[in-house]
């Protein structure tokens, strides 16, 4: 009656005469000033101060707003105005940067703050009861009645400071368990410290909210025994903590009842509450609820994925429609033209050209290759880099226009060995219809023949399924793009020279490395060409009599990762074959090329 008597009488004096009217108090407690001053700033380019005012309006997008100051039961104050939150971070980015010290004092601090923040915000719940609207044109009850709704009210706000009180700015939910996390930094930034006293307090403090945790046990009887049980023991935890959450225990005691007896509705911010508070009744009603909210979620979780299934073949068709449509430019070739397109070898951005040269070329890049290829260049000096069962001979782009300048082998089919490579290039760049111009990455024009005596009972490939710009790892089915695999490599193309031998047919595969998707019989100026990552394995079956000759080439889209061997082949052709030829060879772009380590993968 006292404190009526004092409310009453402050009301219409001095103190009360500024006092907020019902509609700017529920402005404030929207934020809506905070908009404005966002709206402000930003129209007189003040970004920063923009920022700050608008971070204010995120703060509060997602909770529920306070109710309304002296119209209503009045809500906590702005949240992102509370000092305990700026303390508190400050602590835990010491605490993070590993100096204890300042830690402990900005968490301290905090601490203080908080509880003052607390009491404020606590005495802004004891207002006029909240009708909600226009209840109160119906609201009917006698003086008990009265008294259980408006204290419920009361305490339901109160309870509701905790969560006020962690909320930041920018956060979509509070930060958990708040107070007590100030103790779990506490009692190991005191440890760090070398304050076992201090720590073995914050410990046990913390262990009140949630005695059974594992990790805080094992750090108080280690604290314990380094102190000492003697000195340890007689520490208890911190008094004003103890009050605290006996408060705050009775208080969800009262509101669990009210919600078990009345219906009326709580939701307990803490995640520490023991589980005797809640009356039995109300445990086994919330149990069910529960049970049938998860198995709610369940059938709306299968039905999610049934319909993320549908949406992922709808989109996986979108995309290959985009890819087929993307595909398709013109071969700017005469001569040549596509056989198989992705959707024929069953994938995304894979193309079989036929007509890339004619027999007469063919046969001569042949005899090219027989003429002046070494055993096995291209593979470090091994003959047989893939299997035993074939021998491999090649002759890289630079090295055929030496031998050609050297009168080793003839210039014109070293010359047209460059050519043709340029040719593909082009091709790839057209038919692919590239925003950006590809770069070699390594061309190697390569033979395979089969050695008689070791086919009988052959089983492997010439070539394993693998992924150019990954590692393909079939059994878990992914592919690893991390070195040593040549992850800057983009597109790739064979340009077949024969197909007068026995086996040797290049395919696709799924990731696994065994379901084939596409097989391609290689002949005279047939071009294979793919994108060189993980939508793409591929691998070359066993050549079992006879030889298959082929032009490997992989581009890149990164200029960094050109081939110096091509960089030095093009010079030469300037050289050998006159600038202004030469020229009309290269390509228009300006980036200078940078060595790279020259990788060999041979398809």
């Amino acid at each position: 009656l006292r404190r009526a008597a004092c409310l009453r009488g402050c009301g219409p004096a001095a103190p009360s005469r500024y006092r907020l009217g019902d509609e700017l108090d529920r402005e404030f407690s929207k934020r809506s000033p905070y908009n404005y001053l966002q709206v402000a700033y930003f129209k007189v380019r003040d970004r920063r101060r923009d920022r700050r005012g608008w971070g204010g309006v995120r703060g509060r997008r997602d909770r529920q707003r306070p109710r309304e100051g002296t119209g209503g039961v009045p809500g906590p104050p702005p949240s992102f105005l509370i000092p305990p939150q700026t303390e508190f971070r400050l602590g835990v980015r010491f605490y993070s940067e590993e100096q204890p010290a300042a830690a402990i004092l900005h968490l301290e601090k905090a601490l203080e703050e908080y509880f003052v923040a607390d009491a404020e915000c606590r005495a802004l719940c004891e207002g006029p009861y909240d009708y909600e609207g226009y209840n109160y044109l119906e609201y009917n009850a006698d003086l008990f009645q009265a008294i259980t709704d408006h204290y419920m009210q009361v305490l339901s706000c109160k309870q509701g400071c905790v969560t006020e009180l962690a909320s930041q700015p920018g956060r979509e939910k509070p930060v958990e368990d708040f107070l007590p996390s100030h103790f779990n930094y506490l009692q190991f930034a005191y440890y760090n410290n070398g304050n076992y006293e201090k720590a073995i307090e914050c410990a046990k403090t913390y262990l009140l909210f949630f005695p059974k945790d594992e990790v805080m046990n094992q750090n108080l009887a280690y604290y314990t025994a380094v102190l000492g049980e003697n000195l340890a023991g007689p520490i208890q935890p911190r008094e004003e903590i103890q009050a605290y959450r006996q408060r705050s225990l009775m208080e969800k005691e009262l509101l669990f009842f009210s919600y078990d007896v009345f219906g009326i509705p709580f939701v307990d911010p803490d995640t520490w509450t023991p589980e005797e508070v809640i009356p039995k009744r109300l445990r086994e009603k919330q149990k069910v609820e529960r049970e049938t909210a998860a198995r709610i979620s369940e059938e709306i979780g299968n039905l999610m994925k049934e319909i993320e299934t549908l949406v992922e073949e709808k989109a996986k068709e979108s995309a290959d429609m985009s890819k087929f449509i993307r595909e398709g430019g013109p071969l700017v070739y005469e001569g040549a033209s596509v056989t198989m397109n992705s959707k024929a070898l069953n994938g995304s951005q894979r193309v079989v050209v036929d007509g890339v040269l004619s027999a007469e070329e063919c046969r001569e890049l042949q005899r090219l290759t027989n003429a002046a290829a070494s055993a096995g260049d291209g593979y470090r000096g091994k003959t047989s880099p893939h299997t035993p069962s074939e021998t491999f001979y090649g002759v890289t782009v630079l090295k055929a226009l030496k031998l050609g300048q050297e009168g080793k082998v003839p210039l014109q089919s070293a010359y047209l060995y460059y050519n043709v490579t340029e040719k593909v290039r082009h091709m790839m760049e057209s038919y692919f219809r590239l925003e950006v111009p590809l770069h070699f990455s390594y061309s190697h024009l390569v033979c395979r023949t089969a050695i008689d005596e070791k086919q009988e009972g052959r089983s492997d490939n010439s070539h394993e399924v693998h992924v150019d710009n990954c590692i393909l790892n079939a059994e878990a089915l992914v592919c690893v793009k991390e070195p040593p695999a040549y992850t800057f490599r983009d597109y790739s193309a064979i340009l077949y020279l024969n197909g007068d031998f026995e086996g040797g047919a290049f395919y696709f595969t799924e990731l696994d490395a065994k379901t084939e998707t596409a097989e391609v019989q290689p002949q005279c100026g047939r071009a294979v060409g793919f994108s060189s990552g993980s939508e793409n394995p591929h691998g070359v079956k066993a050549v079992t009599k006879g030889q298959r000759c082929a032009i490997a080439l992989w581009f890149t889209l990164d200029p960094r990762h050109s081939e110096r061997e091509r960089v030095q082949a093009d010079d030469l052709v300037k050289m050998l074959f006159g600038t202004e030829e030469g020229d009309l060879l290269q390509e228009t772009e300006q980036e200078p090329p940078a060595a790279v380590v020259v990788g060999k993968d041979e398809l």
